[in-house]
C-alpha cells in the first residue's frame, strides 16, 4: 500500500509564535514530524511514499532530497507550491491511481499501535471491496475548525458537517481511500473547489462508501503549545 505526506502549508501560526524550523521539520518526540510518519509508514510495509512540500520549504526539499538519495525509503515528492490542501492532495494523486493508499498531513500525531491496526483494517476491508474508503475519526476535541463525521448504525459516513450539536466524532486528518477517490478529486478540482473537506463531502455525494475508524486521540500542531501536547500525549 502506497502513503502520502501533505508537507505544503506555511505554518505561518508557529512562525508568529517563535518556533524557527518549517512545520515538517519540528520535532516532537526526538523526532523531526515528517521521519516519524515516513518511519511508520516503512513499519506498515509501504510499497512507496509520495510527499508534496512548498517552494518555500528549501530545508524541507533539501531533507527529502537526502533521504530519497539515501535509498532507504521508497519515496517521491513534488516541491510547489499550491492554494489549498485538496490542490495538495492533487498533486500527489499523479503517483495514486494504481492501489490503495492512506493520505495524512505532516503534522498528524496518531498512537503507532492504534495506526498499524487501522492500516491492518483498510488494507483487509479494501482488498475485499467492502469499502471505498476508511477515515479515521476521533471524539476528542481539540481543533479551532474541527470537521464533524455524521455516521450511521454501520459506522458508515453520510456527511461531513462544519457545525454539530451533538458531536459524535470528528475527522482526524487520516484518509484511507482506493483509486475511485482519484476522479472525484479531479471532479472537484475543475469546479474550482478547494479544502480537503470539501473533497470528502463531494466522496459522499458522489456515493463512495466511506467507513469511519474510531482513534482515540488525533492531534495537529498549529501551535507551539500543542507541541508540548504531543509530547504529553506520546508518553501515555
Amino acid at each position: 500500500m502506497k502513503y502520502a505526506i501533505i508537507a505544503a502549508g506555511e505554518g505561518s501560526r508557529l512562525v508568529q509564535e517563535g518556533v524557527a524550523a518549517p512545520k515538517p521539520l519540528v520535532k516532537v518526540g526526538g523526532e523531526h514530524l515528517i521521519d516519524r510518519l515516513i518511519r511508520i509508514f516503512m513499519d506498515c510495509g509501504a510499497s512507496e511514499i509520495c510527499v508534496i512540500c512548498n517552494e518555500q520549504m528549501t530545508a524541507v526539499a533539501e531533507h527529502l532530497q537526502e533521504l530519497q538519495a539515501s535509498g532507504r525509503v521508497p519515496l517521491k515528492y513534488v516541491v510547489k507550491s499550491t492554494p489549498s490542501s485538496m490542490h495538495s492532495a492533487w498533486e500527489l494523486s499523479q503517483w495514486l491511481k494504481d492501489e490503495p493508499f492512506v493520505l495524512t498531513t505532516v503534522d498528524t500525531i496518531f498512537r503507532e499501535k492504534e495506526f498499524k491496526t487501522y492500516v491492518k483494517t483498510f488494507e483487509m476491508t479494501a482488498e475485499h471491496g467492502d469499502v471505498d474508503g476508511l477515515m479515521g475519526v476521533t471524539d476528542y476535541i481539540d481543533d479551532e475548525k474541527p470537521l464533524y463525521v455524521d455516521v450511521d448504525d454501520s459506522r458508515s459516513i453520510t456527511a461531513f458537517l462544519d457545525s454539530c450539536e451533538n458531536p459524535n466524532y470528528i475527522s482526524g486528518g487520516i484518509y484511507g481511500l482506493t483509486p475511485k477517490a482519484i476522479p472525484v478529486l479531479q471532479r472537484c478540482i475543475e469546479r474550482g473547489e478547494s479544502r480537503m473537506r470539501n473533497f470528502q463531502r463531494a466522496l459522499v455525494s458522489e456515493g463512495l462508501l466511506l467507513k469511519a475508524y474510531s482513534f482515540s486521540k488525533v492531534l495537529d500542531i498549529d501551535h507551539a503549545s500543542d507541541i508540548q501536547k504531543a509530547e504529553d500525549f506520546l508518553k501515555m
